[in-house]
């Protein structure tokens, strides 16, 4: 059957906003996790429960975010099955990435003793803390399924053009979260123990919703014959997708890793100090990422209308949007960046470092605001092979700066930090025109359309 083609909604300042500031929020509302369970595990009086718990959630932050190509990937494809009209094709991008989700995310719990081995030997903790952090990662593993799963319901959800539901299906999974959390910690005195199985439960309740909120929508998954979900072209497509930015994220870890490895080698002092600085390009970062996202729908509905001119519009829209935004909290953070520093820790030594810094961190929302708004734009486009090359060459260009800049100490470290994030946005920004030609051949355009270019 034929897809039926459909217009891709109008982009304009209102809609941009409507689809990135549920996910600003979404993001925002998830540190709140980590400060509640530190807070019950910090109550039990034992420092090795508490470090325990700080590394548990740093492994599996990596681990997770590793496969979150699924949630990228499956708005990227829905989007564009949405903006032709084809409702059978958003379903069958769902059934296959619920597929490849659980899968993975067995598989992860299948090599658990292997996976939980390197995360203890990495981490290097004291035995009092591995012994917990052992209890705790034997238990959260058992959460990889859901997790994984979870990513592809809320790529669902979000290429549909429903941020407001993603935002009402983060607050309800990290609820859960918080109330088990407490419950079993303080409640119940399961310790570490009690923090895992929390999240393992929160991340099933956060999939039974996610579902119940799909079907609402219209969305059947389950009803899609397996020779569909199998289908060699379209499995091939995803998997493709889901690969290119896998490799994507895996170097971006690296990217960070790097920075915060290299820091700690500088001393204690200074380690601290980028660990404060870091921050703030964390609060910039959960706004860029909402406009990313609306990106992300806008253009990838557009797309599959194949709708050029819509297309270059949300593209101005979500470059124009992350630039002046990014512009707007460098500024911010220039002004205030003191007093934030004072906020964060009350140490003279560290502030006294900070501050010297200071300069680099608050740059690096209006540097890397481009690589942000390219990111959606490439996602909803599924131009995700050009993307991962790009970021290979973005890090092979910062690990090449960080040896050229080595005797610069610090400072080194942070112009290393902020070429890396303006190469992204660079090479994006460089190889669009040629993208969305290919995308838009000129043997189909319209008088209208190809003057719409900007």
């Amino acid at each position: 059957m034929t897809a039926r083609r459909s217009a891709a909604p109008a982009v304009t300042n209102r809609r941009v906003l409507a689809l990135a500031l549920p996910m600003t929020l979404a993001n925002v509302t998830t540190p709140l996790l980590g400060i509640v369970g530190a807070a019950a595990i910090g109550r039990l009086g034992d420092a090795a429960l508490l470090g325990a718990l700080a590394l548990g959630a740093v492994i599996f932050d990596y681990l997770f975010w590793t496969f979150g190509a699924l949630r990228m990937a499956t708005a990227g494809l829905t989007a564009q099955a949405a903006g032709a009209g084809d409702a059978a094709e958003v379903d069958r991008a769902l059934a296959r990435a619920l597929a490849v989700a659980l899968a993975v995310g067995l598989l992860l719990v299948v090599l658990q003793a292997p996976l939980g081995a390197a995360a203890f030997a990495l981490a290097g903790a004291s035995p009092a803390v591995t012994a917990a952090l052992a209890t705790y990662f034997g238990i959260r593993i058992f959460a990889a399924p859901f997790t994984l799963a979870n990513y592809a319901v809320l790529g669902s959800t979000l290429g549909r053009g429903r941020t407001d539901l993603g935002l009402a299906l983060q607050v309800a999974m990290n609820l859960a979260n918080i109330a088990l959390t407490v419950w079993f910690v303080l409640g119940l005195d399961l310790g570490v123990a009690g923090a895992a199985l929390a999240a393992v439960l929160a991340e099933g309740v956060g999939f039974v919703l996610g579902l119940l909120v799909l079907r609402r929508l219209g969305a059947r998954p389950w009803r899609v014959a397996r020779a569909e979900v199998l289908e060699r072209a379209g499995l091939v497509r995803m998997l493709a997708v889901n690969g290119d930015v896998m490799v994507r994220t895996v170097a971006l870890i690296v990217a960070l890793g790097t920075f915060s490895a290299l820091g700690a080698r500088a001393g204690d002092l200074t380690l601290a100090a980028n660990a404060v600085l870091q921050n703030l390009f964390l609060v910039g970062s959960f706004f860029l990422d909402g406009f990313a996202t609306a990106a992300e729908v806008l253009c990838g509905q557009a797309l599959g209308a194949r709708d050029e001119a819509t297309f270059r519009r949300a593209v101005r829209y979500a470059v124009a949007w992350c630039v002046g935004f990014g512009l707007a909290v460098s500024l911010l953070f220039l002004a205030g960046g003191d007093r934030f520093i004072d906020a964060i820790t009350t140490n003279p030594e560290v502030r006294a470092v900070a501050r010297q810094f200071l300069p680099f961190a608050a740059l690096t929302p209006v540097v890397a605001a481009c690589a942000f708004a390219f990111d959606g734009i490439y996602i909803g486009a599924t131009w995700t092979r050009a993307m991962r090359n790009l970021m290979l060459a973005a890090l092979a260009a910062y690990l090449a700066v960080l040896v050229a800049v080595h005797g610069l100490g610090n400072t080194g470290l942070w112009l290393a930090i902020l070429v890396f994030l303006g190469a992204r946005g660079l090479g994006q920004a460089l190889l669009y025109p040629r993208l969305a030609r290919e995308a838009f051949p000129q043997a189909r355009l319209g008088p209208s359309a190809a003057g719409a270019a900007p």
